[in-house]
């Protein structure tokens, strides 16, 4: 029987990208976060995984050596549009302390999620020095703006996924294919959280909320409370039906009227997230990890086409070693 492939990740936040790998045939050997809540989290669902909560820029992987994929979540505030852009500049940008650790560990493949303004032009000198960073190191990459919506999740919420390999993995990888049925309706997807406590409005309110959400802002410890997002986002959750300056403990009563908040579990289900998924914490904590987390299918799409390189470029290695002989 093939021995399951092994992982590494940091930053790994509430466990969106650890569950989508997980979902795509990876066993993980270590997740680091240096958040408490986070770390919370993932034992609280996992158990069994190895969790280690530390500041990954001090942590020494050698043990880790020669596994299968290196999985990160790095901070977005570096690169986001919501912040000051500041890329490498900024304090809270670890690229650097993931290139050490892929330099130690050398891994097969390398995963990495950040935001969309990675790829704005200001950054262009940054990626190419990545690009040539990760070259020395032994690693071909590329990256790509993925959309949640095109792998099932029922919001757009844009990503970049920086994918690097050993060059003899490289030519056996590419990016996930778009799904062929679009996402379901935020009214579909929510209608039986939303009457789970028998409001009579329920049915009404979700054929109204036809379309998919808007993409789920999760803020920061110093900025951002347990609110849907900013103006923008709030006007395009009230034409949904829903008033986003708020979350919910509970789904609305069966007296409810007007428009109802989400709570929690719901803005959890539209970020991709199973209902057994738990979330450490009181209501901002817990939506912060939901708002800051990759969406779970779209790290497994990541990681089924990982998977199958692997296999793939070792299939081959195999061959050539059988015919060698």
């Amino acid at each position: 029987m093939k021995a399951q492939l092994r992982s590494v990740e940091f930053c790994a936040g509430a466990g969106g990208q650890a569950l989508g790998l997980e979902q795509a045939g990876f066993a993980h050997s270590l997740l680091v976060d240096n958040d408490t809540d986070c770390c919370a989290t993932l034992r609280l669902n996992r158990p069994s995984w190895n969790v280690v909560q530390t500041d990954m820029r001090g942590f020494e992987a050698a043990e880790f050596r020669g596994i299968d994929l290196f999985a990160a979540g790095l901070p977005c505030p570096p690169f986001s549009v919501a912040g000051k852009q500041l890329g490498d500049q900024d304090e809270r940008n670890l690229f650097p302390a993931a290139l050490r650790l892929i330099n130690e560990i050398q891994p097969k493949f390398v995963l990495i999620e950040n935001v969309r303004g990675f790829l704005d032009k200001t950054f262009e000198e940054y990626r190419a020095f990545l690009r040539r960073q990760l070259f020395n190191l032994g690693y071909l990459a590329d990256w790509k703006l993925l959309h949640s919506s095109d792998y099932g999740v029922s919001q757009l919420r844009p990503r970049v996924a920086i994918v690097a390999a050993k060059k003899n993995y490289w030519p056996f990888f590419s990016f996930p294919a778009v799904t062929k049925n679009p996402p379901i309706t935020v009214g579909n997807l929510l209608v039986d959280l939303m009457r789970a406590n028998g409001w009579d409005g329920a049915d009404q309110w979700a054929e109204g909320a036809s379309s998919i959400a808007p993409t789920i802002v999760g803020g920061s410890k110093k900025h951002g409370g347990p609110d849907l997002g900013p103006t923008r986002a709030r006007k395009a959750w009230e034409a949904l039906g829903v008033i986003g300056s708020t979350i919910a403990e509970t789904a609305p009563d069966a007296t409810f009227v007007g428009l109802p908040r989400l709570t929690t579990r719901m803005v959890a289900r539209v970020q991709g997230f199973p209902d057994t998924w738990q979330f450490h914490g009181r209501k901002t904590t817990a939506y912060r990890q939901v708002g800051n987390a990759f969406p779970p299918p779209v790290a497994r799409a990541l990681g089924v086409q990982i998977a199958e390189a692997i296999r793939m470029a070792e299939m081959e290695t195999s061959q050539r070693a059988i015919g060698a002989n």
